[in-house]
C-alpha cells in the first residue's frame, strides 16, 4: 500500500533532544552525547569522538522528567558522519537488544 507522505521508512523517526550516555560494551556507558532522533528500529546521536562502523555500543537515555521512560539498549553502529556544523560525529545505530536498568 503506497504511503501519502514523504517519510517512507518502516518506522517513523521522532525528533528528540536529550542527554545520552554511551560506550563500547567493554567500557560501559562512559561518554556523554546528545540523542537527536529515535525510531522503533534505531536512533541517531551526536558523539564527541568517532566510533567504528559495526561497533556494538551500549546507550542509556534518562529523561529529565518522569513522563518518559528511560531507555537502555545495545546498538550496532551503521553510520558515522562528521557533523557539518559544530564538533562531533553523527552516529546512526540499529537497536540490537533492550537492556534492563
Amino acid at each position: 500500500m503506497p504511503r501519502d507522505y514523504d517519510e517512507k521508512r518502516d518506522f517513523v523517526r521522532v525528533q528528540v533532544d536529550s542527554k545520552l550516555a554511551y560506550g563500547e560494551i567493554e567500557n560501559e556507558a562512559d561518554h556523554e552525547g546528545k540523542l537527536k532522533n529515535l525510531s522503533g528500529r534505531g536512533l541517531m546521536f551526536i558523539a564527541g569522538e568517532e566510533l567504528e562502523k559495526e561497533a556494538m555500543v551500549d546507550v542509556k537515555v534518562v529523561p529529565e522528567n518522569n513522563l518518559t521512560a528511560p531507555l537502555h539498549a545495545r546498538v550496532k553502529v551503521v553510520r558515522v558522519m562528521k557533523q557539518r556544523h559544530g564538533e562531533g560525529y553523527e552516529i546512526g545505530a540499529v537497536i540490537q537488544a533492550m537492556l534492563d536498568e
